[in-house]
């Protein structure tokens, strides 16, 4: 069975959605990040990142990470994009061009969203009073992204999904990248056809029980 070292509350969110995608079963080891914790080395620390035996799994400390059948996998996008691959489906790729895209994709989700979507996750709280730097630094992060969601907008303007108008791999990857900022009113609101995409990958049954699962987790 295949193995996922991580909590849900973490990029481990996007191989348990494409789990449930998949009905494919898994073992899921709840590491939790070392950051979260006071003292992640006292002797009744939970398993986390900074733990030997995670470590002798994940040399580089991060989360997630699988073990299909003795392949370790660290990075999410990889792990989902083998996953969908190997298993097949609607939201694998069916031709190579299909698969270069969806590789295409996800590395646009990689290199042109997250960054500054984290930024936005971690510094913008709706309703909360944030300092004059932490509004800077999300006010820039929000500007650096109106570039790649235009090109978004522009795509699925014209169609209902990423990659063969049909839901895959590559939208799962890129909306739980967008995830991060889709809270940021302001930015999100320029782009419709984007808002309307995300909710509707967000509504899928999959993505509703990943969630759920994810929301019973300890903060």
């Amino acid at each position: 069975m295949l193995k996922l070292y991580g909590v849900t509350r973490s990029r481990a969110s996007r191989i348990v959605w494409l789990c449930h995608e998949l009905g494919l079963p898994f073992d899921q080891v709840p590491v939790i990040q070392a950051y979260r914790l006071p003292d992640p080395e006292a002797a009744d620390a939970p398993l986390n990142t900074r733990s030997p035996e995670f470590l002798a799994v994940s040399p580089a400390g991060a989360i997630p990470v699988i073990d299909d059948a003795g392949l370790i996998l660290s990075e999410s996008l990889a792990c989902t994009l083998h996953l969908a691959q190997k298993h097949g489906g609607p939201l694998a790729p069916t031709n190579a061009a299909e698969q270069a895209r969806m590789m295409e994709w996800s590395f646009f989700a990689n290199s042109w969203i997250e960054p500054d979507a984290l930024t936005i996750l971690f510094l913008h709280r709706k309703g909360q009073q944030q300092s004059g730097a932490d509004q800077a630094a999300v006010a820039n992060a929000a500007e650096r992204l109106i570039r790649p969601l235009r090109v978004l907008e522009g795509h699925l303007s014209e169609r209902h999904y990423l990659i063969a108008d049909r839901f895959t791999v590559a939208d799962l990857n890129l909306a739980e990248v967008l995830r991060y900022a889709q809270g940021y009113g302001e930015l999100m609101e320029q782009f419709p056809s984007v808002m309307a995409w995300l909710n509707d990958c967000q509504q899928r049954p999959a993505f509703q029980r990943m969630w759920a699962e994810r929301l019973a987790e300890p903060e």
